[in-house]
């Protein structure tokens, strides 16, 4: 038996274009001799649809598209995921499901058992469980088809006293087949493996997994589908953050001609290079954008992004604004100039200095009296954001947003000012990744000018303006913020690790009270355990924890 894992890129609620590329990869799976295709979990109409499962049409078209699929399986099966209506009164509408296909019908149904429900994952919202298993009989084979988590049963769900696995090893499988739809973040592909080799070996049958690559806005899927012997030792990955196509050949109850594998080793910041390009470029594109704006300082952040956006998206579509201000240094305005020409990407220069004295003089009656603070440093910023906007409008670019995620926290950062944007690039990616990021892309040449590297980090809104005038030094604040987002510790845990406890305590209620501003904020890029966004939920008015 040939087996085909087809890793595609799917697009939330673009049936047109799923259904195509799936039956383009039924036809491919065909002619290189597969006797069954499997694409991943949901695939029909991309994950995750979230509300769209909720409207009536939206399932119909799920329908229509899979009668469409089978209709094309002829001389190969099928599997495939689709959103599928419970035919019994009780319980939610929907299952999560994967159909078989064969000869043209449907032949069989399964149905997820075990809803994730935590982070990004809201299952449960829409989908019933299963509580009946079966195997998928195929060429005299029998096949343990799984969706995702019921081969994981990550957080042992309460709900079932064993996983759907426990039922079907009743049914004395030949093979184990997993569908997924699994978000990337950096540490997630090696506990993907370990969770998979152990199922292989407890169950002791060969594995196949298939998993979607592509972003959906902030949710990113890597690929990286996978093969394991009855041993649960890998025998073969698919490639990581692109499309891909294999087939396995099944004999015997094991996989022909291969033979275990190391699991590739790729750092944590080359992975979330490739994460962060490969969502900018499926954020515009999925979206029918083509241009992208940002807002260039000579900093290090905004050099990451619109290097990461050239990357994506060709310099021919980037455009930098260099917005100086009076305070803005000289070598600011070079440093972003240079990035300018190792890219090639388009540029404006546009000072705000008049439009900010325009506010200060407009305000002066009001203010009257009152010192220089934050609020004539937050026109200045706001002065940057009316600009980048308004070449957004003009010339339909995308705003890309360039906050990283310690700023963010800490909510050192604008409403309204540079805080704007339609997606927030590196809002995921702590200030010191960002700095490992940049020595990433430098690896084969200065692209990423150094002084944007090395010099101390300002936004530059009053004379001599550095970040550590407001915050700790990154290095520490962002191992406390990672001990309390990622990690979800108390101040408690924090401090008995040997952090400074007045700092603490400082730096988690500038996490807490920045909330507001977090609610506010484009959807961000996610590449870690913990982002900010969907998959972490908190109260603005809520009295938090210390």
């Amino acid at each position: 038996m040939k087996i085909a894992l087809a890793q595609l890129n799917y697009h939330i609620g673009n049936f047109e274009s799923n259904t195509k590329k799936i039956i383009e990869h039924v036809q491919l799976a065909r002619s290189k001799g597969a006797d069954l295709v499997v694409f991943a979990e949901l695939a029909i109409c991309g994950y995750p649809a979230r509300d769209f499962l909720e409207f009536e049409e939206f399932i119909t078209l799920c329908e229509q598209a899979v009668e469409e699929i089978a209709a094309q399986c002829t001389g190969i099966a099928c599997i495939v995921g689709l959103p599928v209506k419970n035919q019994v009164l009780a319980g939610k509408d929907l299952y999560n499901a994967a159909v078989f296909i064969e000869d043209g019908d449907i032949k069989q149904t399964v149905r997820k058992a075990l809803l994730p429900n935590y982070d990004v994952f809201d299952e449960y919202r829409y989908f019933e469980p299963a509580t009946q298993f079966a195997c998928v009989p195929f060429q005299g084979k029998k096949i343990a088809l799984t969706i995702c988590e019921d081969l994981w049963n990550i957080n042992n769900n309460p709900l079932y006293i064993s996983s759907p696995m426990d039922e079907l090893i009743r049914q004395q499988p030949d093979l184990m087949i997993n569908i997924a739809a699994s978000p990337f973040s950096y540490c997630h592909d090696d506990e993907r493996v370990v969770v998979l080799s152990d199922n292989a070996r407890k169950y002791q049958l060969p594995l196949l997994y298939v998993n979607q690559v592509g972003a959906q806005t902030e949710i990113i899927f890597d690929g990286g589908s996978m093969a394991f012997d009855n041993q649960g030792q890998l025998l073969d990955e698919m490639a990581y953050f692109s499309e891909d196509l294999r087939i396995y050949e099944f004999e015997d109850d094991h996989f022909k001609g291969l033979s275990p594998v190391a699991q590739r080793a790729v750092p944590d910041i080359e992975q979330i290079h490739d994460a962060l390009v490969l969502g900018i470029k499926d954020y515009f594109q999925k979206s029918g954008f083509s241009k992208a704006v940002l807002g260039l300082s000579g900093g290090i952040d905004s050099a990451l992004v619109c290097a990461l956006a050239c990357r994506a998206l060709g310099p021919e579509n980037v455009m930098a604004v260099l917005m100086p201000s009076k305070y803005s240094s000289d070598h600011s305005v070079k440093d972003a100039l240079d990035l300018v020409e190792n890219f090639g990407c388009k540029h404006e220069i546009i000072e705000i200095k008049a439009v900010a004295d325009a506010f200060d003089e407009i305000l002066a009656p009001a203010f009257q009296g009152l010192p220089f603070n934050l609020t004539e440093e937050n026109i200045q910023a706001r002065c940057r954001g009316v600009v980048v906007m308004a070449m957004s409008n003009k010339f339909g670019y995308i705003l890309l947003n360039t906050s990283n995620k310690s700023e963010c926290a800490v909510g050192y950062g604008t409403l309204y000012g540079d805080m704007c944007g339609a997606i927030g690039v590196i809002g995921d990616v702590y200030k010191t990744q960002v700095y490992q990021l940049c020595h990433y892309m430098n690896k084969d040449g200065i692209l990423i000018p150094e002084n944007s590297i090395v010099k101390p980090p300002s936004a530059e809104l009053r004379p001599g303006q550095k970040d550590s005038d407001s915050l700790p030094d990154y290095d520490t604040l962002d191992q406390i913020l990672y001990h309390y987002i990622e990690q979800k510790q108390s101040s408690a845990r924090i401090i008995a690790q040997g952090f400074d406890e007045q700092l603490v305590r400082r730096v988690i209620k500038m996490v807490n009270n920045a909330e507001f501003k977090r609610y506010q904020t484009p959807p961000i890029l996610r590449v870690s355990p913990k982002a900010f966004g969907m998959g972490r939920r908190m109260p603005i008015v809520g009295k938090h924890l210390s």
